[in-house]
């Protein structure tokens, strides 16, 4: 499953009914179903038959498996009555027969019924174009709510499903379809789809309504990209990248395509990113929908990342799945590490490897936290289950991926992946399979590597001092765990064993180490005073170096370092900063020297760290000369570049774009914000005035000063653009950036009205949180509807993402108040969410403390006109 990525939140959580959900007693073992459906659109309910065959491990009289917001009609096993015992609280059902059953085959038959949610959640309902559809979304633990199930990853079987739809419907689901009779009923007919291989409940698909399916081929598999009638003329580019990444993983993996067939289907409300169900793949539209001709970067290589990374499931979640999800990152971490590499290969000019760093970034800063977690975490309840799909289980687990792959080498380690699944195919794993079979293979110290990793929470920080001693470096690294809040007890002891790959100035090969102490000393050939201790800033850590170095290595960085090196370079020494191990002025040295650095991605790494100072840690009186600083450093490059401009390729737009918004907001340059003002007006009329890689940031800047009938024209906007996921989405985020109060009052209104979707009023909430002249409205507002937000928001996005948002204050007033609040009204499934956004609120207020002086007495002494 792909997580909801936003500006605002580093995790995705689930809310779901408070349950205990206890694992299954393990007595019967499902080995196959037989699944009939008959959803009904006029009362939104479903009627089920079911027929489960099971392995009884012993004699029994009682058969338990999972069942919820069911209603039981009939059970019968091997003929012989069943009563039904429900369990609200573990989702259970019990079925009870008069004789005792011998181990052995057995089969379970059961009618029931269930209802077409509106939660986003199991067999649920959808609506579009003025007509509904039913779909499903059955991860963690909701295919019981669709049937009765052993709901549980390790319960693999084969599943035959048939639905029963209205005439003018489609139906689609795991398996190839096989038959479409009409009947029973007048105005029906029923359309059987074959069985599946072995998988879990988790991955069941079942989708009803006017879907429309545009066909293509990879080698012998057949691949469709479908979505309502008025959306199929959007399906090209994502099936182009359908087709390029299947026979990608085909010759990657060394294991063909396992399933008969893939179908790609966006869903009008979806809670998820996209959905890797086995031969079905569901998605949000926005992250499936392209219009190539018209489409911004970003969208582009986001339904291609996307898409990657369910297509990387089929194996690795699939085919080979995880025993339990406490090792949930065997099929998040990897589908992330995966989901790149096809996109390399077939659009190398998008630099994805730029965006592994920054995914790793993300991952740190999360893991910077007291109130981080192991990758591996025990959990047994649906609400922790949906806790831990988070950055660590994402980013975190595909960092580690991505730094031992670099150690033992790409084939090899390559080799181990596919000697790892051709072992497991069709079966369930752990962590110690992984890493033993990779062991194996390559005869490197991988176990000893990653179960340092998953099995302990935090991330390390090696404090580096080198020297040279004749034609050799002497390296001395200290590590520890990194605390990122300034002024905390430092957490105990727990050294990492890691691979450390030094790069060596003058350019030279990278020199791999494996440490494992607290302390270690290593000789490296070469002189290199300032040796850059991460090559390729592949490797899972924070490295320290002195002031000193860290100005030392930003005055030849462009000459000596790569793009990912300076990314992780960035990264490091903004994160000495928020520690309080240095300084801020050492990282807006380093900043002010990479100013104009060609590589949109490290734009965006400074200007999202210009940003977050200028708000939160500009002294009070000295706003305005941090203004002529942004506008000294960065309007000369984006005068360069032209505002709207059109020479360069597509990253140059991405890297115009981010110099807008720094420049118009956080430089306050009115000329700026006159010519997005003066765009954005252009754009509304006519989108195709403007580059879809600019727009965003243009309608940003442009809100930002924008009054009542700028605002008009946006909400207008919206209507006509429903059907076009980018154009709807482009204007639909930038509400949020419109000062006037009266205007965040409609936003707020907005966001909870029929006009928009459940899938996206979280976002709203979280942009006007996220923003600090809409930060204590939107509080006030979300405190106030709790109740109907809780009734809104349902499973799978909304509260979770709006517990995430708090996070954006910034004083041990707010962190109280948040916290009192949470405590009042408990949201289990984000129990550690609340306490992650607690602590990055006192974190916040910690850093301002330490370094809101230091930034000016910087901004005292340096030149804010000149540029570097």
């Amino acid at each position: 499953m792909r997580r909801l990525v936003s500006p605002w939140l580093f995790l995705f959580l689930a809310l779901a009914a408070p349950a205990r959900a206890d694992r299954l007693p393990g007595t019967a073992v499902p080995e196959a179903y037989t699944l009939w459906f008959a959803p009904d659109f006029t009362t939104d309910t479903f009627r089920g038959r079911e027929t489960i065959a099971v392995q009884l491990r012993e004699p029994a009289r009682q058969i338990t498996l999972h069942a919820a917001e069911i209603e039981f009609t009939d059970v019968r096993i091997e003929g012989q009555p069943a009563t039904v015992a429900l369990d609200a609280g573990d989702e259970t059902a019990t079925f009870t027969v008069p004789r005792e059953l011998p181990a052995g085959p057995v089969r379970i038959e059961i009618t029931y019924s269930g209802v077409l949610n509106d939660k986003l959640r199991g067999f649920y309902l959808s609506k579009a174009n003025g007509r509904k559809y039913a779909v499903s979304q059955m991860e963690a633990t909701d295919a019981r709510r669709a049937f009765p199930s052993f709901d549980e990853p390790a319960y693999k079987a084969t599943f035959a499903i048939s639905l029963t739809i209205d005439e003018r419907d489609t139906a689609i689901s795991n398996g190839p379809q096989i038959s479409d009779t009409p009947g029973p009923d007048p105005g029906k007919h029923t359309v059987t789809f074959a069985p599946t291989k072995k998988m879990s409940t988790y991955l069941v698909a079942l989708l009803v309504g006017d879907f429309t399916c545009r066909e293509g081929k990879a080698g012998a598999t057949p691949v469709r990209v479908c979505s309502t009638p008025d959306r199929k003329h959007l399906t090209g580019f994502a099936l182009d990248a359908a087709v390029q990444q299947l026979q990608f993983y085909n010759e990657y993996y060394g294991v063909e395509y396992p399933f008969t067939k893939l179908d790609i289907i966006g869903v009008p409300d979806f809670a998820a990113g996209a959905m890797e169900n086995t031969g079905a793949i569901t998605f949000r539209e926005q992250y499936l929908l392209a219009d190539p001709d018209h489409a911004s970067l970003e969208t582009k290589k986001n339904v291609a990342a996307v898409m990657s990374h369910e297509i990387a499931h089929q194996w690795f979640g699939d085919l080979v799945t995880m025993k339990w999800w406490d090792d949930i990152w065997l099929n998040e971490g990897f589908a992330t590490w995966m989901a790149n590499k096809p996109l390399a290969a077939w659009k190398p000019e998008w630099r994805v490897e730029l965006d592994d760093v920054q995914a790793t970034q993300t991952a740190l800063s999360l893991d910077a936290l007291r109130n981080t977690r192991a990758i591996r975490t025990q959990v047994e309840t649906p609400e922790q289950i949906n806790e831990v799909f988070d950055a660590i289980a994402y980013e975190k687990s595909a960092g580690v991926l991505r730094m031992v792959e670099n150690y033992v080498g790409k084939e090899a380690f390559r080799q181990g992946v596919a000697s790892y699944i051709k072992k497991h195919a069709y079966g369930n794993a752990a962590a110690e399979d992984f890493w033993t079979e990779v062991t194996r293979v390559t005869g490197k110290p991988v176990d000893r590597i990653m179960s340092s990793y998953v099995d302990q929470p935090g991330v390390p920080v090696l404090r580096v001092a080198s020297a040279c001693q004749g034609s050799s470096t002497i390296v001395r690294l200290h590590q520890e765990r990194f605390s990122g809040t300034p002024g905390t007890p430092a957490p105990a002891a727990q050294p990492w064993t890691m691979p450390i790959c030094f790069k060596e100035f003058p350019d030279s090969p990278a020199s791999c180490h494996v440490i494992s102490k607290a302390e270690e000393t290593l000789t490296v050939p070469g002189c290199a005073a300032n040796a850059y201790v991460n090559a390729g800033s592949v490797g899972y850590f924070f490295t320290e170096y002195s002031p000193e170095d860290v100005r030392a290595l930003a005055r030849k960085a462009r000459g000596t370092l790569s793009a990912a090196e300076r990314l992780g370079l960035l990264g490091d020494e903004w994160w000495m900063v928020r520690s309080g191990r240095h300084d801020i002025g050492v990282f807006f040295d380093l900043a002010g020297a990479l100013a104009t650095d060609t590589e949109a991605a490290v734009t965006d790494s400074i200007t999202s760290r210009v940003a977050y100072a200028g708000e939160y840690l500009v002294p009070q009186g000295q706003q305005a000369k941090f203004q002529q600083w942004v506008r000294g450093r960065f309007k000369p490059v984006l005068d360069r570049l032209g505002v709207p401009g059109t020479g360069g390729d597509e990253l140059a737009a991405t890297r115009r774009a981010a110099l807008v918004e720094t420049v118009g907001i956080w430089g306050g340059s009115p000329e700026v914000q006159a010519r997005a003002r003066e765009l954005a007006g252009k754009y509304i009329a006519d989108p195709a005035s403007l580059s879809p890689t600019l727009a965003p940031a243009i309608l940003h800047v442009a809100a930002y000063g924008g009054d009542a009938a700028l605002y008009e024209q946006y909400v207008a906007r919206l209507e006509k653009v429903k059907s076009d996921p980018e154009q709807y989405y482009t204007v639909f985020n930038a509400l949020p950036y419109f000062r006037d109060p009266a205007l965040m009052k409609r936003t707020l209104d907005y966001a909870v009205s029929p006009a928009v979707r459940t899938q996206d009023t979280a976002t709203l909430l979280a942009g006007l949180l996220a923003r600090p002249w809409g930060r204590e409205a939107a509080w006030t507002f979300v405190k106030s509807q709790w109740t109907r937000l809780i009734s809104l928001l349902g499973t799978f996005q909304g509260i979770p993402i709006v517990v995430a948002a708090t996070s954006n204050f910034c004083s041990a007033e707010r962190a109280v108040d948040v916290r009192t609040f949470f405590a009042k009204n408990p949201v289990p499934s984000a129990e550690r969410g609340i306490k992650q956004s607690v602590e990055r609120i006192e974190s916040c207020a910690a850093l301002e403390s330490r370094q809101s002086a230091a930034l000016g007495k910087w901004l005292a002494g340096v030149s804010v006109s000149a540029e570097p």
